[in-house]
């Protein structure tokens, strides 16, 4: 088997390629990567994430939204609150990954 038939069949499929190409765009919005880091810190309500990143609770709102659409984000109800925090590890190790790029260049 030649070298080009070899990473073909290691290749994912064009379904798997699309769908991660959709996943890092959603890290590709500062808003969204800020909401990211504070939730890898502590699990947090929309009006605490709001006064952390200075942002509009309905701008949080909506990228809360757009992160848990794209199963980044969790959230729970804590009395009339809505607790939000990262799905699982997975979020976190793609999130430590990316920064240990960014800070070693």
């Amino acid at each position: 088997m030649g070298k080009i038939e070899e990473i073909r069949e290691k290749l994912p499929d064009t379904d798997t390629i699309y769908d991660l190409a959709e996943l890092f765009k959603v890290f590709g919005d500062s808003t969204r990567t800020g909401i990211l880091s504070c939730l890898e810190i502590s699990e947090l309500c929309v009006s605490e994430i709001s006064s952390i990143l200075g942002i509009s609770i309905s701008a949080i709102s909506h990228q809360l939204r757009v992160l848990r659409n794209a199963k980044l984000v969790k959230a729970r109800k804590a009395g009339k609150d809505v607790i939000y925090s990262l799905d699982d590890e997975h979020v976190s190790a793609i999130m430590q990954c990316g920064l240990s790029h960014v800070n070693e260049l």
